[in-house]
């Protein structure tokens, strides 16, 4: 397979010269030896190396080859790898299983500073982001037993100065405690908190 991956930089970009390395700490050990004034332009790094995860190797070049562009080349499609590497610093994703020639004209999207992605992880990533943000409604047990009583009160259409003689406070204090309700409902008025304390089964 190396070998394959050899040719398919070649196909990509001619007359580069290529350096392969079968493990992660041999990958490493030429990553921290090899000379400064031959810098690293590409890198494509293998999730699966037989001593470790390439994700290691990813955040290395990161880190001494800032100018470098990693690309996975893996036959992991699913997200726990693919956001792993990407958050490392991976600047493509490819699989193993694509076509030669697609490899190819997927690496050269480099030339045009592209992202080069295999449809199916470019479709992930698409759905991914796509996908309805689902925000959680905050719920009564987000707020302390203070507040669930001040959100109670205020829903059942006290005002400040009544729940706080109700709770036995001042009303300086329940008011205090309205605001912060507010803030962890994010909310703005007494009306969308009474919804959200209906909603809970608070009134």
């Amino acid at each position: 397979m190396a070998e394959a991956l050899k040719q398919t930089v070649l196909a990509a970009f001619p007359k580069t010269e290529v350096v392969l390395k079968p493990n992660l700490q041999e990958s490493q050990a030429w990553l921290s030896q090899k000379s400064k004034s031959t810098p690293l332009d590409l890198a494509l790094v293998d999730l699966g190396l037989p001593d470790g995860s390439g994700v290691h190797l990813i955040r290395q070049i990161a880190e001494k080859e800032p100018q470098a562009r990693s690309v996975v080349v893996t036959i992991y499609d699913d997200d726990a790898y693919l956001f792993e590497a990407l958050s490392a610093g991976a600047h493509g994703y490819l699989l193993k299983e694509e076509d030669p020639a697609l490899l190819v004209e997927t690496l050269k999207r480099l030339k045009r500073d592209e992202p080069p992605l295999s449809p199916a992880i470019a479709r992930r990533l698409l759905s991914h982001f796509q996908a309805p943000s689902e925000k959680p409604e905050p719920v009564a047990s987000d707020l302390s037993p203070r507040e669930r009583e001040t959100l109670t009160l205020i829903a059942k259409g006290l005002t400040v100065a009544e729940a706080a003689k109700q709770m036995g406070l001042s009303a300086q204090t329940v008011a205090g405690y309205v605001k912060i309700v507010y803030q962890k409902l994010h909310v703005s008025n007494r009306v969308e908190a009474t919804r959200v304390a209906i909603r809970r089964g608070l009134v």
